[in-house]
């Protein structure tokens, strides 16, 4: 047979003449039937540009083929009542909720798992980029950006290249662009050694009349490329890397990963901007995973004719690559514009006067038809709808895995390991908790961060929830919290999963904001592993159902699979299964915000809700007897509605700080709140015990939800208990805050710790490791 490559240029005329043409689609990550797929959607061979687009946007990354039957659960399970705030829903570059006074907020969260381990800074930094150009496509201004980030043992030789490179590619990126960092996670765990989780959020601000769609409409209208020119780095970058694991399947050319420019990025920003001022688009699409590949097919798609392009147009900065690579090169801060003739002129001005390099590429058409001609040569001619949304669906098996049940188990629950009975060994287990990588200080990742950049921002950073203004007149403003508990999910996907959920939605309420939607990015292993489809299907269902009892919808968010390396069928095969779920929140003032410390002595700490005897996957088993196994605490999601009604209520002014109970547990949640503001406290917890049966140290550890802490002054207290009982939230007061009594936390009866070795211990551990 004849390689393709002798015969160039390859036209779909030739095509059609040259079936017998060996194509290198295994290559590029098609498996033998989706390439047949295609052969019979196009009634020929497809030629090596169509295969080029077909490839990338048909991966896994790009067309969601094995979990889109599931994840349609997200929009069946949204009511009514649910989207009376929903502007924009599922389907779009990013949600958008109205917030009242004719704002609204677009925000969305991603992945970029792989490239981010195969080049961490270049990885982190562009996936950073195209989570604010989603943002920008909706015709929002982007005012701030979070990261939830995963990564292998601390002690790993490995680890400390990727958790440089990944935290100086967030930090870098986002501080050129001068958008405040304001929230995430940081956790390291064995299970991402070689697939570390990079995952990036970005908010935006609008005016409702603002809000653009993307298609590509109107025949007659330009097509438009705007930005940095197009160049061979990130070819089939995103798309294919995260389509793929390390290891068997891999492609053989592996693709690179793109490189970022954030002050292009920075212009392009203030582009767009005034270019959807001016009125002078139709419609803008980022160009992300799969490039040109995607913007065109997607905005034909969703148009209502066809679209065509002129690939020799396109600017390049390496003037070798081929037509294929032109169409699936991720070049970052690219965007694409839909632009009606007779404002071609103004578009071009405003360009212009951004110094931003633009090409008109083709125009829409009445055809149907995506047709991309180079030079001459018609090298495309497809329906868009079989490139952008009718790709292969698969109803991949799955089944619980064979080493669940094991895990399960009551025999191996947490609940049997031994506790500690005297003050000496808790406050030692206490300090051994402190300085643990995931609980302790990442303040010097966080420093890394412009975490007040623009001054909107109310509150970051450790507190429990990123806010930000939005309308400087009122005060309006929204908070923003992402969470994640891969050990909870391994141990029960779909508890996990809505644990995750919950810890966000508790969050943003601690902080004094009204839930009201939800984004999510679902970090599992491979598809073609029935175990690890498995856990991505209960968490789905697990994550769809709570949303609907919450009444907060999802919005949009991301699917990231194959991070996993092992055997298939092994308890270790792939990573922790780890939902990312993000919980947006609105205040009517954000001056008013809660903090998560009290900054005074003398106010009164109450402990709000119950706790279990719930230590399986606690963080104290694992620290302490380095232990995963039994059942994850139970989600009480009435208890979590009533409990956040209550924060939310005691934002008016009661509350001197607040600060929810999550890994740790309430030993944990002491500590932040002292260490907050270096105001230590005094606490009995003997009233506690008693009242739900525990011993000191499982009601310290344990990490039962639906649990806060509240700081009150004196004065406030009556009207706290009277919230409390008005909702049903069970409270106790177990302390008061500071004084010269307290230079420390102590535990009556138990122990004392002083801020300062609480302070050094929690502060020591990542410096240590990273420098």
């Amino acid at each position: 047979m004849t390689d393709v490559a002798e015969q160039l240029p390859d036209t779909v005329e030739h095509a059609a003449a040259t079936p017998e043409v060996d194509l290198p689609y295994r290559e590029l990550g098609l498996k033998t039937d989706e390439y047949d797929g295609i052969v019979a959607i196009l009634g020929r061979r497809p030629t090596a540009a169509e295969l080029a687009m077909y490839s990338v946007m048909w991966s896994e990354h790009c067309s969601y083929k094995s979990s889109k039957n599931h994840l349609r659960q997200f929009g069946q399970k949204t009511t009514e009542k649910m989207r009376e705030h929903l502007l924009v829903g599922i389907g779009e570059n990013a949600g958008v909720v109205d917030i009242g006074q004719g704002w609204a907020v677009t925000f969305k969260v991603e992945s970029h798992n792989h490239p981010s381990y195969v080049e961490p800074y270049q990885g982190a930094a562009t996936g950073v980029g195209g989570i604010v150009r989603d943002i920008i496509s909706m015709g929002a201004r982007p005012v701030a950006v979070m990261d939830q980030l995963r990564f292998g043992a601390i002690d790993h030789p490995d680890t400390a290249r990727v958790v440089h490179g990944v935290v100086a590619g967030v930090g870098g990126y986002g501080n050129c662009l001068g958008l405040p960092n304001i929230g995430g996670e940081v956790d390291f765990d064995p299970s991402y050694q070689g697939n570390p989780l990079v995952n990036a959020l970005c908010l935006g601000v609008l005016r409702h009349e603002d809000i653009h769609l993307a298609n590509a409409s109107g025949t007659g209208n330009k097509i438009v490329l705007f930005g940095a020119r197009t160049g061979g780095d990130g070819i089939g970058g995103a798309s294919i890397l995260a389509s793929e694991t390390f290891e068997g399947g891999m492609p053989a050319k592996r693709p690179s990963v793109q490189v970022g420019d954030p002050f292009m990025e920075k212009v392009l920003i203030e582009c767009c901007l005034d270019l959807f001022a001016a009125g002078v688009v139709e419609g803008i699409q980022d160009l992300g995973a799969a490039g040109i590949s995607c913007a065109t097919s997607e905005l034909a798609s969703n148009g209502d004719g066809g679209m065509h392009v002129d690939l020799e147009n396109v600017l390049l900065r390496d003037p070798t690559l081929t037509a294929g690579e032109i169409l699936m090169s991720e070049s970052q801060e690219r965007m694409m514009a839909v632009v009606a003739p007779d404002k071609l002129e103004e578009f071009l001005a405003i360009t212009r006067r951004w110094d931003v390099e633009t090409a008109v590429i083709g125009e829409v058409t009445g055809t149907g038809r995506l047709t991309i001609d180079h030079h001459g040569h018609r090298i495309v001619d497809v329906d868009p709808r079989t490139v952008a949304h009718e790709g292969p669906v698969y109803d991949r098996p799955y089944a619980r895995p064979a080493w669940q049940d094991e895990l399960n188990d009551d025999a191996a629950s947490a609940q049997h390991l031994p506790r500690p009975t005297s003050g000496e060994e808790l406050r030692a287990q206490l300090l051994r908790l402190v300085a643990s990588p995931n609980l302790a200080s990442k303040a010097w990742v966080t420093d890394q961060y412009d975490r007040y950049v623009q001054g909107n921002t109310a509150l970051a950073q450790p507190d429990d929830a990123g806010v930000v203004r939005v309308d400087e007149e009122s005060g309006l403003g929204v908070a923003m919290s992402t969470d994640a508990n891969g050990r909870f999910t391994k141990l029960d996907p779909r508890t996990g999963a809505q644990q995750a959920l919950a810890e966000a939605y508790r969050n943003v309420a601690t902080v004094g904001a009204r839930p009201l939607a939800v984004t999510d990015c679902l970090n599992f292993g491979s598809p073609e592993d029935p175990d690890a489809m498995w856990q991505l299907v209960e968490a789905i269902t697990g994550l769809a159902d709570a949303c609907q009892v919450l009444g907060v919808p999802v919005t949009g968010g991301n699917v990231s699979l194959y991070n996993g390396t092992g055997e298939p069928g092994r308890i270790d095969s792939s990573i922790n299964p780890t939902p990312v779920v993000g919980v947006l929140g609105v205040l009517d003032d954000v001056s008013r915000a809660t903090p998560s410390g009290w900054s005074e002595p003398g106010a009164s700490i109450f402990l709000l809700g119950t706790t279990a005897l719930e230590l399986d996957g606690s963080a104290w088993a694992d620290v302490v007897h380095d232990h995963l196994g039994g059942r994850p605490p139970a989600v009480d999601l009435a208890a979590e509605q009533a409990l956040a009604q209550v924060l939310v209520g005691v934002a008016d002014g009661t509350a001197h700080a607040a600060h929810d109970l999550a890994t740790g547990g309430l030993a944990q949640s002491l500590v932040d709140a002292a260490l907050r503001f270096g105001v230590g406290a005094t606490v009995d917890l003997s009233d506690v015990a008693e009242r739900d049966g525990l011993d000191l140290a499982t009601l310290l550890f344990a990490e039962s939800g639906a649990r806060a802490l509240v700081a009150v002054r004196p004065d406030q207290e009556a009207r706290l208990v009277d919230l409390c009982g008005e909702h049903r939230v069970p409270c106790a007061r177990i302390g008061t805050t500071g004084g010269e009594e307290a230079p420390g936390l102590t535990i009556e009866g138990a122990f004392s710790v002083g801020l300062d070795e609480l302070g050094r211990a929690s502060a020591a551990t990542l410096p240590e490791y990273f420098g």
